[in-house]
């Protein structure tokens, strides 16, 4: 049992919108056969506080909770409302027997899953579908998710405003392109930083790594796992020759204590 003041956090994903391996594609990465360059849609479970928070719940989720250490989970953060993102929601109906699950969103994003999920949301749902207890989050206001303290980190997917989540000793940012300079200031010397990272070379709405080795050399964090990544990134196991002392690529199914 961990204990209290420990977090705990396993990456179910860390691949981008295609997935690694991509459809049709037979580089040497796509084509590795070690695991962890096999890169399911970016997802996370945090455990902090007694709490099992699942950090987006894209369209890999059912064979993310087969395969995860513990299938229990008490809330739902979403970062944005792209599709490997949002796409698994209704995997969650599982979840939703006993309760609506908690479900911790922008208005932005809550608006659009009216629209893209209507029957969750309908005055009489069909039986079965999954339930939400939705919450509306803004930029600048901290929450509680079953008694843990969340703060919103406010980044720029492009030119869509999304959100990451500071839980403890942990910071999680995915999808950004640009962050605030203050943004980057107040996460100064965080435990453990998990961020995005597409690439080595530029793209027009993630960071590359040239650009995530920028933020984390401003925050200093004590240490840093690179999520959201497409097979542009090259195979894992050549990733310490990229990577300076304290970054490392994550991957799926890794299991972190702070």
């Amino acid at each position: 049992m961990m204990e209290p003041t420990t977090l705990e956090i396993e990456f179910l994903g860390t691949g981008t919108s295609t997935g690694v391996p991509m459809l049709r594609c037979h580089c040497p990465v796509c084509m590795s056969d070690d695991s962890r360059d096999k890169r399911l849609r970016t997802s996370a479970i945090v455990r902090y506080q007694g709490a099992r928070i699942l950090i987006d719940c894209g369209p890999d989720f059912r064979t993310q909770m087969l395969r995860a250490s513990d299938d229990n989970l008490d809330a739902v953060l979403l970062t944005h409302i792209h599709f490997d993102h949002v796409a698994g929601l209704d995997d969650l109906r599982a979840y939703c027997f006993e309760r609506p699950m908690p479900l911790y969103a922008r208005a932005d994003v809550v608006m659009n899953l009216h629209k893209r999920i209507p029957y969750c949301f309908a005055e009489n749902p069909y039986p079965g579908v999954p339930q939400f207890d939705v919450h509306v989050i803004d930029d600048d206001t901290p929450f509680l998710v079953e008694g843990v303290r969340v703060e919103p980190i406010p980044v720029m997917h492009y030119k869509l405003p999304i959100l990451g989540f500071r839980i403890g000793p942990l910071a999680y940012i995915t999808d950004a392109k640009t962050i605030d300079d203050e943004v980057v200031d107040s996460l100064k010397g965080i435990p453990l930083l998990v961020i995005n990272s597409l690439r080595v070379g530029e793209h027009m709405s993630h960071m590359c790594l040239d650009e995530t080795l920028a933020i984390v050399e401003r925050v200093k964090p004590g240490r840093t796992l690179l999520i959201h990544m497409s097979d542009r990134m090259g195979l894992h196991a050549d990733s310490p020759r990229l990577l300076p002392q304290g970054v490392e690529l994550a991957y799926d199914g890794l299991i972190v204590k702070v």
